[in-house]
């Protein structure tokens, strides 16, 4: 049996994926009020910039960049996931875990790399059938980086040059 490393690397940029027990739940979604909360409290103690974010039903894949001198995202994840948790209970009287004990991380190399990932973010909506276009997930960084000039509003996962 291969062991996973997990990378190492200080202010780094990285891809998520994180994902509930429960595969066939709409809990992220219903309680993203919930989330919302446990991701801004944590950042506010535990910095990092969240390059891109794609909130589903089920999981949540996100790009984030650490602080230089920073490579604890295990730890982030690990107080978004017990907050959220804390407040799902508190709020809904939920009794079972929530969350897969683990999650997946890729180190991003590359200005290509990072723009496939931001991409795969964007377009998970509408890859899973949520949607038939980005602009319609509401759950998504994608509206933050259409105000900031990044996306075209009506993006469909392709470039001019491609």
């Amino acid at each position: 049996m291969s062991r996973y490393i997990r990378s190492k690397r200080y202010g780094g940029t990285f891809f998520f994926t994180v994902t509930l027990k429960d595969r066939h739940s709409s809990m992220l979604v219903n309680h993203v009020d919930l989330l919302r909360e446990s991701v801004r409290h944590v950042k506010s103690r535990r910095p990092f910039e969240i390059v891109a974010w794609v909130v589903l039903p089920d999981h949540i894949h996100a790009v984030w960049r650490l602080p230089k001198g920073d490579n604890d995202f295990s730890r982030r994840w690990q107080l978004i996931k017990i907050l959220f948790t804390k407040k799902l209970k508190d709020k809904t009287h939920y009794k079972s875990s929530v969350w897969q004990d683990r999650f997946w991380e890729h180190e991003i190399k590359s200005d290509n790399d990072l723009r496939a990932h931001i991409h795969y973010c964007y377009l998970n909506p509408v890859k899973h059938g949520y949607v038939l276009s980005t602009c319609n997930w509401p759950y998504s960084s994608f509206h933050r980086d259409v105000k900031l000039g990044l996306f075209d509003l009506h993006w469909n996962g392709l470039l001019p040059n491609e």
